[in-house]
């Protein structure tokens, strides 16, 4: 039987040649790296949700600063002027020094003087030390040496109102005081500790102790 080389190189029947297996290490990296894909997507997701949460959106809500007591603007000798529908003046304010607040929107003004027009084209001066105005100057709380003075129209008396405080609302013509006020026409004259003028109804309430002192013929006009 002759020798056959490619029968010498052939393992037996039934014998299957031994496998080495690759060190510990080896293994340990080829498992993670089989794993990799995974952990990357992992922290591809985790980066994604930190950014998503950490960035502000553009409606997020802002927190406003309370507004200060603090004028925003200030006039020295200054004229304001109100007019009506109709383009007739209504109203002139003017003063040494004016002051605006927003946080009220509120106008405060030093040695306060005021012209008012009603629609009758009665004229209405007032002054005082101080005044504290609305926005649009409609409504003034005269304060310290108020004097407010309805002219005559038609023939009939002016009205005078004096006070350390007189509340004016021009638009609808009263006046008001919670503290003590004089109120003088045609030369009689009444104290009261407190005062209502709703000059539309022609009515004025006196309250609280009055006092009056009218002229010796005991009438005044109307």
């Amino acid at each position: 039987m002759k020798n056959d080389p490619a029968a010498a190189l052939t393992p037996a029947a039934g014998h299957r040649p031994a496998v080495t297996k690759p060190p510990w290490p080896a293994r340990v990296v080829e498992q993670a790296s089989s794993y990799l894909p995974l952990l990357l997507m992992a922290l591809l997701a985790l980066g994604t949700w930190w950014l998503v949460k950490n960035t502000p959106t553009a409606d997020a809500e802002r927190r406003v600063a309370p507004l200060r007591h603090e004028p925003d603007y200030t006039m020295s000798r200054f004229m304001v002027r109100r007019f009506g529908p109709d383009g007739s003046m209504r109203a002139q304010i003017e003063g040494d020094t004016l002051r605006h607040y927003p946080d009220t929107d509120t106008l405060e003004i030093d040695n306060v003087r005021v012209r008012a027009v009603a629609p009758d084209g009665r004229v209405t001066l007032a002054q005082a030390r101080s005044a504290l105005a609305n926005g649009d100057g409609s409504e003034l709380q005269l304060k310290g040496g108020a004097h407010v003075v309805r002219e005559s129209l038609g023939g009939d008396e002016p009205i005078e109102f004096r006070g350390e405080f007189l509340h004016a609302f021009l638009d609808t013509e009263r006046l008001r005081s919670h503290l003590p006020v004089t109120v003088t026409r045609g030369g009689a004259e009444v104290r009261a500790d407190a005062m209502e003028y709703d000059h539309l109804d022609r009515v004025v309430q006196l309250k609280g102790r009055v006092n009056a002192v009218f002229p010796p013929n005991g009438r005044t006009r109307r």
